[in-house]
């Protein structure tokens, strides 16, 4: 039994203790009212200073049947009174109650989020994503139904909620309508599916990223909404051939992509045409590299063309996107030169 099941378990039980407890105050003040024919304020006057135990005297003197009932309605009011003292001692030394206080003031924080991204899973690859995220200074927040998985996001400083991805209830609450991204890297390929297909219905403009473990599976998760889906064993194979056939450029790509070097990141632009003054001017004119210090690698023509290794009389055309290598500060400066609104995949 985890945690929420045992605090449900002590709330439930708690619950019935203070309910027993008032059954037992109606039954002492009904017994008085009708048998002893008190007034109603006289029987519950009666009634709370005999399971108080307080030992003030009767109010009238009762006859032999009420004593008798007296009797039976003070061993009754002690066993509710332990039981319910009983219950409220474990869960104080528990800590079930601190724990509630906690996740209040965790959910107070999601509800605070905006522009954020999700992540649904943080197993091994979840771990990475994370410290991807955490590194990039990006907002987010982990969703996850194992506790222990909740646990160790926490201790490494992400925040977290325990809930299962797949379910509208757990994805609002994570704020999934407020959202940028989503990533669901769950373990199942069908949990992944479900997830994606509850994310975009709820937020149509989020943009979902999926973890596939077949080649199957990439194609339903296409079809579900997933605006990019990555197998791990194809990256992977393809990393480790890359890796023995040209080591030192994924040496300087891995270092990059993977963080290990924080000196360079790659970033990409979209230049749109109501915004970009650079549009309709070739890269020698706009003079990027010389005004920022950042390297224009490639460009993606809108009809899916690419350019690699651009040339000074290259011309910027509408909804180019532009894939650069920088510093942090040159790539900042490069966004403010292209009047570029981040992200721009949401348009």
């Amino acid at each position: 039994m985890n945690t929420e099941q045992n605090y449900q378990r002590l709330k439930t039980q708690l619950l019935v203790g203070i309910a027993g407890l008032g059954g037992i105050f109606l039954l002492g003040t009904v017994w008085y009212a009708m048998v002893e024919g008190w007034s109603w304020t006289d029987a519950a006057y009666m009634t709370m200073i005999t399971l108080s135990t307080v030992g003030f005297s009767e109010i009238e003197p009762l006859g032999q049947e009420s004593r008798l009932f007296t009797i039976a309605l003070i061993f009754l009011g002690v066993l509710n009174i332990g039981y319910i003292v009983n219950r409220f001692t474990e869960a104080v030394i528990q800590g079930y109650f601190q724990d509630r206080l906690r996740q209040r003031q965790r959910q107070r924080l999601i509800e605070t989020l905006h522009d954020h991204y999700i992540l649904c899973g943080y197993g091994r690859t979840g771990h990475q994503i994370a410290l991807e995220f955490a590194a990039e200074q990006i907002p987010f927040v982990v969703v996850d139904l194992q506790p222990e998985a909740i646990a160790e996001a926490q201790a490494d400083g992400h925040m977290a909620m325990q809930g299962d991805a797949t379910l509208d209830d757990c994805l609002i609450t994570a704020g999934i309508e407020r959202a940028l991204c989503l990533v669901a890297a769950l373990q199942s390929d069908a949990e992944n599916l479900y997830t994606v297909l509850s994310a975009k219905t709820l937020n149509p403009n989020l943009r979902a990223i999926a973890r596939a473990n077949t080649e199957e599976a990439v194609k339903k998760l296409r079809r579900a909404g997933a605006d990019a889906v990555v197998s791990p064993y194809v990256t992977g194979g393809r990393r480790l051939a890359a890796a023995a056939l040209r080591p030192r450029v994924m040496d300087f790509v891995d270092g990059i992509i993977t963080g290990t070097n924080r000196s360079f990141y790659l970033d990409e632009f979209l230049l749109d045409p109501n915004q970009c003054p650079c549009v309709g001017k070739t890269l020698s004119e706009t003079n990027l590299r010389g005004q920022t210090g950042a390297l224009v690698l490639a460009i993606r023509r809108a009809d899916g063309t690419l350019l690699g290794g651009p040339m000074g009389d290259t011309y910027l055309h509408a909804n180019d996107l532009l894939i650069c290598m920088g510093t942090s500060e040159q790539l900042r400066q490069l966004s403010r030169l292209l009047a570029v609104s981040r992200p721009y995949w949401l348009k």
